[in-house]
């Protein structure tokens, strides 16, 4: 049995808590969490040992991986101990606010031959799955422009800051919600050369962003343009989704479907016409052994164990995959604080728009 400690028990420690817990390969033997009304009535009603330091769990407890599912402030100190103490990582998302230390910990595990993860669950969605198999494909040919949405109901009002909402904790809308649609769009088409025109928004929040729009440019004259927005009440839950245009079509997908329209089928699977195709996430997914939210929560967690029960350490959102969705956010927050070239600036400078470059700077094709 290959054992298991959660730390963090707030919405997503305790659901992966309650799925880990069922998974046939894993003991969870130890959870660790300040509150210690929450470790009690663990203790009482499941046996299982908690602790309130970090530190000590793992000096204490054999273990071979840990769940992190605190703040993200404190990912990178917990990873880190825990990579240094031998143990597999899954962390929730976003992996780390500073892009440096989503670098070092993703070169640390792999140096130490350690199964890394984080926990971008789209990725486990089937409707996303077959979006990336057909780019993979090249089914509608070149790819020309992405639109990747975000939209849902966290903050309707002014009130009270959590540590989601603390720019300092949780990174707030950027890092809380639209590190998915990004970090999708790093899996079709990997890391953008450049961003720009990027807006943080406040809507209700004192102390971080409600609401974030950004382009994004990629090679090969592929661009996409992120939309994402927290305090958006129209929506009964989070709703992630991805529209893209290429040469020889188009793909839509979100959590329930994947519709493609295509001029020639050639390129994709043989169950595609030209025209209009839809694949329901229901003909697209698995089964899993145990349900809460979700099968994608379920199917993230299993494909963790499995690769540390088979010595594989190569995860599909390994800490180097989440390491560049974490640049692509500190590249959007950079843009976004030197702000728009007004219009006495921008006849001064030229025509040449700002855009924040992943390697410094200006872009070096900046677009006209």
């Amino acid at each position: 049995m290959i054992r298991v400690a959660v730390c963090g028990l707030g919405k997503m420690g305790a659901s992966h808590l309650a799925i880990v817990n069922a998974h046939p390969l894993v003991a969870v033997t130890a959870v660790c969490d300040p509150t210690g009304y929450i470790l009690d009535v663990l203790k009482k009603y499941t046996g299982i040992k908690g602790y309130a330091d970090y530190a000590e769990m793992l000096k204490r407890e054999p273990l071979d991986a840990v769940i992190v599912a605190t703040p993200s402030r404190l990912h990178a100190p917990m990873v880190e101990q825990a990579l240094m103490a031998g143990l597999h990582v899954l962390c929730e998302k976003p992996f780390c606010l500073d892009p440096g230390d989503s670098a070092r910990l993703g070169a640390l595990a792999d140096r130490r031959g350690l199964v890394n993860q984080v926990g971008y669950h789209n990725r486990f969605v089937g409707a996303f799955q077959e979006m990336k198999r057909l780019v993979a494909a090249g089914a509608i040919g070149r790819v020309t422009h992405v639109l990747a949405e975000a939209y849902g109901p966290v903050v309707l009002k002014a009130k009270g800051s959590t540590w989601r909402t603390q720019s300092s904790e949780g990174g707030g809308c950027l890092y809380d919600y639209a590190a998915h649609p990004i970090n999708l769009l790093n899996w079709c088409f990997g890391a953008p050369s450049a961003v720009g025109g990027s807006v943080l928004g406040k809507i209700f929040s004192r102390d971080t962003d409600d609401e974030v729009y950004s382009t994004l440019y990629f090679d090969n004259d592929l661009s996409a343009q992120v939309s994402v927005n927290w305090s958006d009440e129209s929506l009964r839950k989070m709703t992630t989704k991805i529209s893209m245009w290429g040469t020889n079509g188009r793909i839509y997908a979100d959590r329930q479907e994947c519709q493609v329209y295509l001029r020639d089928p050639t390129l994709a699977p043989s169950t595609y016409q030209a025209g209009w195709n839809v694949r329901y996430t229901t003909e697209l997914t698995e089964e899993v052994w145990f349900y809460v939210r979700g099968e994608e929560y379920s199917a993230q967690i299993d494909h963790f164990i499995q690769a540390i029960h088979s010595g594989q350490s190569t995860t599909s959102s390994s800490f180097a995959s989440a390491a560049e969705t974490d640049q692509v956010l500190s590249m959007i927050k950079i843009d976004a604080e030197r702000g728009p070239v007004p219009l006495a600036g921008a006849a001064a400078a030229g025509p040449q728009p700002g855009r924040f470059s992943l390697f410094g700077g200006k872009s070096a094709k900046p677009k006209v």
